[in-house]
């Protein structure tokens, strides 16, 4: 039988180097004062939905989510120095619907294509709050897949039963997490953002009337602006070839709203109007009122939808 040497002693230089070693492979340690930007923003966000004066329904929903990832110290045996302060990070997801069928189809629309990414959202479960370039990118996606999940969804209802028959809904969402913002949209209801007292719109209208104009085409003389504004190009639910699914990403600042809604408020309050209210210094619940209010004013004839959030960005 063969005995095997036993193996030499470590070294001085032995340990120093695993020293090293096992010093690069230690997690490196937070600071104390670890805050990212998900955790500094602060934002007051209002909405409000009221029937169009010829509607018999609302047919407008909208959702406000939170989404919030946390640590808190339950139990230890460590003092309160070594350890961090209890910690929260969150995102904010807004969504607008405006449901298109006769007999109250389209709140049905408008609602489906809602739940269902509320639901979606949440068993997916990947929140991503600290966005960089590739966590970008995966927002981009999860919000191409949520509404393609929506979209079939809805077009299912619309197949289980005849009175929903031809429904279908547009769907603006706006999703921020520190100061990244994203704008979704499948339809006409539009996002704006509003920095500096300007407003400008982050959304394209999928309708005849913006597609025509995008175009530069003339349009014929006997179909009016009207009509053309309210045909839809791309829908949920609607059937047929996917919608074309609009996701861009822009940068929040200090002071920044973001306004969704429905063509209720457009089709009656301009640009101008809208700034005008969302330059004054108040709450967003009060500045949703008066933009409801200045479009019932206005007799308006569709559902009118607003969805408002003020932003609060630190410095960096």
């Amino acid at each position: 039988m063969t005995m095997k040497n036993p193996d030499p002693p470590p070294t001085e230089d032995d340990r120093a180097r695993d020293a090293r070693r096992r010093a690069s492979l230690a997690m490196p340690f937070t600071a104390p004062d670890f805050r990212p930007l998900s955790a500094a923003v602060g934002v007051d966000v209002a909405a409000r939905s009221e029937r169009g004066a010829t509607r018999s329904s609302n047919d407008d929903h909208y959702l406000v989510i939170r989404l919030e990832r946390s640590q808190e110290t339950l139990a230890t045996s460590l003092s309160s120095a070594d350890l961090p302060a209890p910690f929260r990070e969150s995102g904010l997801a807004m969504l607008v619907a405006d449901g298109i069928g006769e007999g109250g189809a389209g709140s049905v629309a408008s609602r489906v294509a809602i739940s269902a990414i509320a639901h979606l959202a949440l068993e997916h479960g990947r929140w991503n709050l600290r966005v960089n370039p590739d966590t970008a990118m995966e927002i981009m996606a999860r919000v191409e897949l949520l509404y393609g999940r929506a979209d079939a969804e809805v077009f299912a209802r619309t197949r289980a039963a005849a009175p929903l028959s031809g429904m279908s809904t547009s769907l603006t969402a706006a999703y921020s997490a520190g100061d990244s913002l994203f704008v979704s949209q499948v339809g006409h209801s539009r996002a704006y953002l509003f920095r500096n007292g300007v407003l400008t719109q982050l959304t394209r209208d999928q309708t005849m009337a913006g597609n025509l104009a995008a175009s530069k085409r003339p349009v014929p003389v006997e179909r009016s602006a009207q009509d053309l504004q309210h045909i839809l190009t791309d829908a949920i639910g609607a059937g047929g070839s996917p919608p074309k699914i609009d996701v861009e990403q822009f940068r929040l600042k200090d002071g920044d709203s973001v306004l969704l809604c429905t063509n209720g408020l457009t089709d009656v309050v301009d640009e101008g109007g809208i700034a005008d209210v969302l330059a004054l210094p108040r709450q967003p619940a009060e500045q949703c009122g008066q933009l409801i209010e200045m479009a019932q004013k206005r007799e308006t004839a569709d559902n009118v939808t607003v969805v408002l959030a003020q932003y609060r960005v630190p410095r960096t």
